[in-house]
This record gives C-alpha cells, structure tokens and sequence, in this order.
C-alpha cells in the first residue's frame, strides 16, 4: 500500500472492500468455488452489542495510531466515524507493520498500537523496562488469516501440511515439498505449472502469524514474493493465475478466492468464516489487538477511552463488518470494554 499515513479519510480500498462479497458466518465446511465466497452474506454484527452513548462534553485532540497493515482500513474507519461524533478529534493512522508498534508505543509517539497478532515477551519486557508495567491488550475484532488462490483456481481446500510445503523450505511438518499445483491433484492447464508464491514482510505480524501456525517456526522460501501491505499480495495473486498467499480475509476481492483448510489431509475442511473462528474449528483464526499504554488504577485520558467504547460498541463492530473482518459478539466484546470502563 503506497499511502500509510491518512487522517480521518476512506481509502480507495475500503470503497472497494465494501462493494465485494464477504465471507458466510454459518459455519460451513468447504469453501465456495465461486470468487471471493460471492454467494456469501457479510457476517451480522451480535444484536446484543450496546449502541455508543457520546458523552456529555467535548473531546479534542489527536489519537496517532502506529502499526499493523492489515488493521490500517479498519482503524481508519473507526478513526473517521468516531471524528464525526467527536469533531475536535483527529485520528491518524500509520500502518507497518506489527513490529512498529511496540516501539512507538515505547517512546509515546503514539496512543495506540494495532497489531495483527500479540506482543512477543521481548517487546514486553521493553515496554516494561521504560514504564514500569505492561501494555494493555485490547481484543478489537476477529480476523481468519486465509489463504488466497486466483479466482480461476479450481482448488477448493488445502491442508496445513500442504501449506507448509509450498511455503516452507524447512517442511517442519513433514513430506515432499511443492512446486507445481499438479502435485496438489490439478490437471490442465494447472497440472505442470509452477506455484508461484506471494506474502508478507518480517516486520508484519501476519508474516510471524502464518511463520508460526503453518511453518511451526521455520524457513520461508527464498522465492517467496514478500509484499510490504496486504492488498500486495492480494493484488499479486489476482493478476497471476498460478499464485498462491496469505492475508487478512478483509482484503478478499473479486480477483481471488479464499481456500478451505484441514488440519491433516482427509479431515474436515473449514472455511474461514466467523463461525468456524469463534467455534476454534478453522485453523488460522485470531484476534485483532490495539495495545496501548495504561497504568494500574489509572484512568486512561478519555478520548482514547472513548474511543474503544465506540470500537466495542454495536457502531464499531459494524465497520468491521463492513471491511469484510469478522465482529466481536458480545460475550467476547463485554470483556474487553469492561478494560477501558
């Protein structure tokens, strides 16, 4: 993504994020064959989420939010809307990666840290080193890190195993490595054609995600194509029949199509829906965090407590809705608000 830094706008992707199909929350097994999961309804936001009450008073001030690439559409949306309730307050957002955000967090060049998986010990331990305590951890939505194939792939599932022998040149989880999508069972056009191979960069946190649950710690491939956003590798993917990658299932388009996923050849295959995420049954689910610098029994100043009581509110969850991630129900959201209370 070319443009990190945006204050309080919509981004072409997000105009075009809401215009896509998302994916079924009913729990289905296999994915569609169509593209995108275009037969699918978006997930519904939890009725029982409270709507958000604005306060009595005026809010002023600038909220900077450094971090994650995969949550950068979603905070800027609820920066955007959030600044309509609140008009003196700006929202800007800088989306790097994961990584980024510990550090800003560290020397206070930013309010909030989103970040698409959890803070390593050695970020904590930092952040503690300088403040005294740890960060706060705030759960904001779910996200199924999905594996993407061209819309005119006709494979519909894969299994981890699999995964990681596309992806891994260590094959910590066993077998034959993968080159050619003949090898996965496809004829035609596909039998002989080499898999192409697209992903994040090491400062993502989706990178160390996908590093961690499907190569179980090991080797990417030296001929991974590593793009610095999410959209890179969903845009790659969409203009490379034979191409295969990982990102947030928020930046599915027409162009792709998501894979179903087993944990071992011959099992159960789950898509990733938000269903199968809040069940545990789809292998590749996880929560969306925004870490942010609060003392023990210190009030955190009140725009940013505000603004997670927005982000936890029914409004919230429904631009996560919208982004095509998978909102919070309420049992999972009342826990998390009860934080900034």
């Amino acid at each position: 993504m070319d443009q990190k830094v945006r204050t309080l706008a919509l981004s072409a992707f997000t105009v075009a994020a809401l215009a896509c199909a998302k994916p079924s929350h009913a729990g289905d097994e296999t994915v569609s064959t169509k593209p995108a999961d275009q037969a699918s309804a978006g997930p519904q936001v939890d009725a029982a989420l409270p709507a958000y009450q604005k306060v009595e008073g005026e809010l002023s001030g600038t909220l900077n939010a450094v971090g994650s690439d995969t949550m950068i559409n979603i905070v800027t949306n609820w920066g955007e809307a959030f600044g309509r309730i609140y008009p003196g307050v700006k929202v800007q957002v800088e989306g790097k990666g994961s990584s980024t955000a510990p550090p800003a967090l560290i020397e206070g060049s930013c309010q909030l840290g989103p970040m698409s998986r959890e803070m390593k010990p050695e970020e904590l331990n930092a952040f503690e080193g300088r403040h005294g305590y740890k960060p706060l951890r705030l759960k904001t939505c779910l996200d199924a890190l999905a594996i993407f194939v061209n819309k005119d792939n006709p494979l519909t599932s894969i299994s981890l195993k699999q995964a990681d022998a596309i992806f891994s040149s260590t094959r910590k989880k066993g077998g034959d490595e993968i080159v050619k999508w003949g090898q996965l069972g496809l004829g035609g056009e596909f039998a002989d054609a080499p898999i192409t191979i697209y992903g994040r960069n090491s400062a993502s946190g989706t990178y160390q995600y996908f590093k961690e649950k499907v190569l179980e710690k090991g080797d990417f491939r030296d001929n991974v194509k590593e793009q610095p956003g999410s959209s890179g590798v969903v845009d790659g993917i969409s203009q490379d029949r034979f191409a295969i990658g990982y990102s947030g299932i928020g930046y599915a388009t027409s162009g792709v199509k998501t894979l179903s996923l087993t944990y071992k050849e011959g099992g159960t295959a789950y898509r990733p829906s938000l269903g199968n995420v809040v069940a545990e049954q789809y292998p590749l689910g996880r929560f969306l965090n925004v870490y942010v610098n609060k003392a023990p029994n210190a009030p955190l100043d009140p725009k940013v407590g505000e603004f997670f009581k927005f982000v936890f509110s029914k409004e919230g969850q429904e631009i996560v809705a919208k982004e095509g991630f998978l909102p919070l129900t309420e049992k999972l959201a009342a826990p998390e608000r009860a934080k900034v209370q």
